[in-house]
């Protein structure tokens, strides 16, 4: 029996983005440690401030100044925080509806225990030694003995001193565990030796690379090996011009899909070998395979053949 394998992944990138003129209000203020919301057109104060109405889609910008402490509404304990989370010893997640807000914000609260905190239990602001304008300028909430403030929320015309905060950067990451099953595991197993394999669906005859155990067209099971490649024809490209984070491979480059003789599914690779200003649709390739001892199973990257362009009838329906 093959060997199933498995193998840990992980999915990041970094998400900029800009900040219109609430937003970047709201987060220069923490980073001066003041706390902004706004107010809607019936007077209610929104913490944290969003730029329309959720009500009525109006657009908003009465900005206010709401107090530091607070009244947790609702939480939940987190005994194991992960990577990245505010504290690194278990916390509560909470809701806190700050004096003068209407709604609540969420953030932790550095408590010992579960038993240290409930619902209506008053809390304040612990602001980071560090701000940079974004909403870990806010630390953590913490356990606060005062009363409850008839504190109003007073305007703010959203100036500070310094630049404003115009843009973040936040760090998308997804970690899981991957086992690819049957099919792709013996895919796998046969790269190792580089041979490269699909299956032949028994209804429509397709021949599909990676290959995925079933058939996404006819919907049945696939379980006959074809050897297919190891040459194809690049059917469409790319050119990279941004470098990824991590990735040793200087720009521009060419990444494009290829259909490998006798598959009936492109997949995707690198082109080198050749400059990319001279990479087509039609042109043949073979792949190159790894040196490294701990990817040796995989191709590095499609090189042309020399080979006459395929012609475009050959991949048109792969294109």
């Amino acid at each position: 029996m093959t060997e199933v394998l498995s193998a840990p992944l992980v999915v990041e990138f970094p998400f900029t983005r800009s900040l219109g003129p609430v937003q970047s209000a709201f987060l220069t203020g923490l980073r001066e440690r003041t706390v902004l919301g706004v107010r809607t057109g019936d007077g209610k104060v929104l913490v944290p401030p969003v730029e329309y109405d959720p009500a009525t889609a109006e657009e908003l910008g009465d900005l206010v100044e709401v107090a530091p402490t607070g009244t947790v509404t609702t939480w939940a304990w987190n005994h194991e925080p992960r990577r990245g989370q505010p504290l690194g010893t278990p916390f509560a997640w909470v809701l806190v509806r700050l004096d003068g807000a209407d709604t609540a914000l969420l953030h932790a609260l550095d408590a010992p225990g579960p038993d240290a905190v409930r619902t209506g239990m008053r809390v304040r602001v612990r602001w980071a030694a560090d701000r940079t304008g974004a909403i870990t300028d806010i630390a953590c909430f913490e356990p606060y003995e005062g009363e409850v403030t008839e504190r109003q929320a007073r305007s703010h015309e959203g100036e500070f001193v310094g630049e404003a905060v115009t843009g973040i950067v936040a760090h998308a990451r997804l970690d899981y565990t991957y086992s690819p099953g049957r099919a792709q595991s013996q895919y796998l197993h046969a790269l190792s030796g580089r041979r490269i394999v699909g299956e032949r669906c028994p209804s429509c005859r397709k021949v599909y690379v990676p290959p995925r155990g079933a058939c996404p067209t006819c919907g049945v099971a696939t379980a006959e090996q074809v050897e297919v490649g190891p040459r194809g024809t690049v059917t469409t490209f790319c050119i990279v011009n941004i470098k990824a984070k991590n990735l040793d491979i200087e720009v521009p480059y060419v990444y494009a899909h290829i259909a490998l003789d006798g598959a009936d599914l492109a997949l995707h690779a690198r082109i080198a070998g050749v400059p990319y200003d001279q990479v087509r649709m039609g042109l043949r390739v073979e792949p190159v395979w790894t040196e490294s001892s701990t990817d040796s199973r995989y191709p590095d990257h499609y090189r042309p053949t020399g080979e006459p362009d395929a012609d475009y009838d050959t991949y048109k329906e792969l294109v």
